[in-house]
């Protein structure tokens, strides 16, 4: 059994609970109202997945939950990725802010149907999510190779190198939709060019530092799509 550190449930605890302000804030802010019972829904459901994923890790694999903690600009290395994740990071509140103004002057209307399937997109998005990092142990948030890291090439990566990413396109399209926005939907594309830019560089990362992974792109050829690309 890994040992864990003494503080590590408790520094995840205040970063999913710092998340969660954050996320109450920027959604009810521009929704100009706490009468909005999708953005409370979309809130309940993003911290169950996020504090449930983080327990889990807790005890499954405390050293990857160590490691997905260091995120965001700041702890990445490279100032090529720190420029990306900036980028990607203002993309990501921009597509909350977006959809939670939609919701505040009725730019669009979306159907009860469609805001449970926004939902059940983010639920989708954060279980592969976790089914990815059960299989990757090395799954650092951010761009690095550890003296013990090996290539990977079972369960999702079998089928494509970056299934980490694949993972979070239906969770950033479900946000927008949960929040009760097709106008929030405009803005899904761009997280898309944010995760294209830092696969592909971090792709250039792993071909030179990780033995074995030019032999693994030969073996999988499709980055996010099996089939496509």
């Amino acid at each position: 059994m890994q040992e864990r550190a003494p503080d590590l449930g408790r520094r995840a605890a205040e970063a999913n609970a710092k998340f969660l302000v954050a996320l109450v804030v920027i959604v009810f802010l521009a929704a100009g109202t706490l009468a909005y019972w999708q953005g409370w829904l979309f809130l309940i459901n993003f911290a169950a997945w996020s504090a449930g994923s983080s327990v889990y890790f807790y005890y499954r694999d405390p050293a990857l939950l160590g490691k997905r903690m260091r995120a965001g600009p700041a702890a990445e290395t490279e100032p090529v990725q720190k420029r990306i994740q900036f980028f990607t990071g203002i993309v990501m509140v921009a597509l909350i802010v977006v959809s939670a103004l939609d919701y505040r002057f009725g730019w669009s209307t979306v159907p009860v149907w469609a805001i449970i399937l926004g939902n059940l997109l983010i639920s989708a998005g954060f279980l592969f999510v976790v089914f990815v990092l059960r299989e990757n142990t090395f799954a650092s948030a951010t761009i690095q190779v550890s003296e013990d890291q090996k290539v990977i090439s079972t369960g999702p990566y079998a089928l494509v190198r970056h299934p980490m990413y694949a993972a979070v396109l239906p969770l950033a399209s479900g946000i927008p939709l949960a929040l009760s926005s097709l106008w929030g939907l405009i803005i899904v594309p761009l997280i898309f060019i944010g995760l294209i830019l830092r696969l592909l560089d971090e792709e250039g990362h792993l071909r030179r530092d990780l033995p074995g992974y030019e032999d693994y792109c030969r073996k999988v050829s499709y980055r996010l799509f099996p089939g496509l690309w």
